[in-house]
């Protein structure tokens, strides 16, 4: 069965099943299993060594949805990142770090890499241009995020990869705004592709997991420092994983629709300061998003105009969830600057543009007629 060939739902649905070839089961079965045999055998599987059977085929989905040749599963997003990043960095080495991205990949470069030696810079900006200065000459590994979390800045991946190629540097994305529904990063270049699968990989706010897209090569030099590491996943939260992947396609497609038109509506509204949504026309970087994604997202941010107090307007809201995470069916809201960028100082924030008043809107799968009334109520009581 070819991966690439095969349409998207189809690949959501049925790449990466376990056939269940005594009791023809329309599901994968669950392998428990902590020990298995090593003699005669082909695989020598272990739980962290993250080839269990449902590891395994639940990495093949990945690879297929990402046109990777392979990929791995994780215990959350920041396992599947801080094992790819200390499986191409070592003492002496150097990343290039885009400035816009998730708070705590932000705070685990700033914390862990100086105990480790490993030098890094964050770009001024996110052009090519902030990260050729960036570049050193022990640089091994560039960092994007695009769409970045809160405020969805746009990265030109080809651009990145261009360059990185052309100086023999690896290259990563977080992928998890966008996910493999709206935008394939391996079209453009780019060596690794990791997630937290915890948000639209699971979608039903009900796992916590992380996964990474590759080579075989670059794979198994993550391998080789995961298996040290350990950070894999319990096989039942693996199915769960493979379970929600099969509606993926149809979930992501509908939250993309619902936040474009919610995008749209806000920033007509005149309680909306500004809007952050690459779907926008206003956005600076509309025309690379539509060059490099099949769809904007379902995540947006949002300011409201002064006077207008953002945690007030949170707690007013009846339908949509205050939540920490994002990307589930349901509708949700948060303070970045307090949740998802509290570790970041002061400073940082403000370097960056994240505002004590930003509003990050993870936007699920209910009635547009029925999101809309529940934050137009909640700002008629500002």
């Amino acid at each position: 069965m070819s991966k690439i060939k095969l349409g998207l739902n189809t690949i959501c649905a049925h790449v990466g099943e376990i056939k269940d070839e005594q009791f023809k089961g329309a599901v994968s079965p669950i392998y428990l299993a902590s020990s298995y045999e090593f003699i005669d055998v082909d695989v020598k599987r272990y739980p962290s060594y993250f080839n269990t059977p449902n590891q395994e085929y639940l990495a093949k989905k990945v690879a297929a949805l990402e046109h990777k040749e392979t990929a791995m599963i994780f215990g959350s997003g920041m396992a599947a990142i801080s094992h790819m990043f200390l499986a191409f960095l070592k003492s002496g080495d150097h990343i290039v770090v885009q400035n816009t991205l998730y708070g705590g990949t932000s705070n685990f470069i700033r914390e862990e890499f100086p105990k480790l030696k490993i030098e890094f810079t964050f770009t001024n900006g996110y052009s090519v241009a902030d990260f050729e200065a960036a570049i050193q000459p022990n640089t091994k590994l560039i960092h994007i995020e695009t769409p970045s979390d809160p405020l969805l800045t746009i990265t030109d991946i080809k651009a990145i990869a261009n360059l990185a190629k052309a100086k023999k540097i690896v290259t990563s994305i977080d992928n998890t705004f966008a996910s493999p529904i709206n935008q394939n990063p391996s079209h453009f270049g780019i060596d690794l592709i990791m997630h937290s699968a915890t948000k639209y990989f699971g979608g039903h706010s009900d796992i916590c997991a992380g996964a990474i897209a590759g080579s075989k090569e670059h794979m198994d030099r993550i391998w080789n420092v995961s298996k040290n590491l350990g950070g894999s996943l319990i096989d039942f939260t693996v199915w769960m994983l493979e379970r929600s992947m099969k509606t993926m396609g149809l979930r992501v497609k509908k939250q993309t629709k619902n936040a474009g038109k919610m995008a749209k509506w806000l920033e007509k509204n005149t309680a909306i300061k500004k809007v952050y949504y690459p779907g926008l026309k206003s956005h600076p970087e509309h025309q690379l998003a539509k060059s490099q994604m099949h769809g904007f997202g379902a995540m947006l941010s949002f300011e409201l105009k002064s006077g207008k107090d953002s945690e007030k307007f949170q707690k007013a809201l009846k339908l949509i969830k205050s939540s920490m995470s994002l990307a589930g069916i349901e509708s949700t809201v948060l303070s970045p600057a307090k949740t998802s960028h509290s570790l970041l100082s002061q400073e940082d924030r403000d370097v960056i543009g994240i505002s004590d008043g930003l509003i990050r809107f993870s936007v699920g799968i209910e009635s547009i007629k029925d999101l809309k009334e529940d934050i137009q109520q909640a700002l008629n009581k500002l």
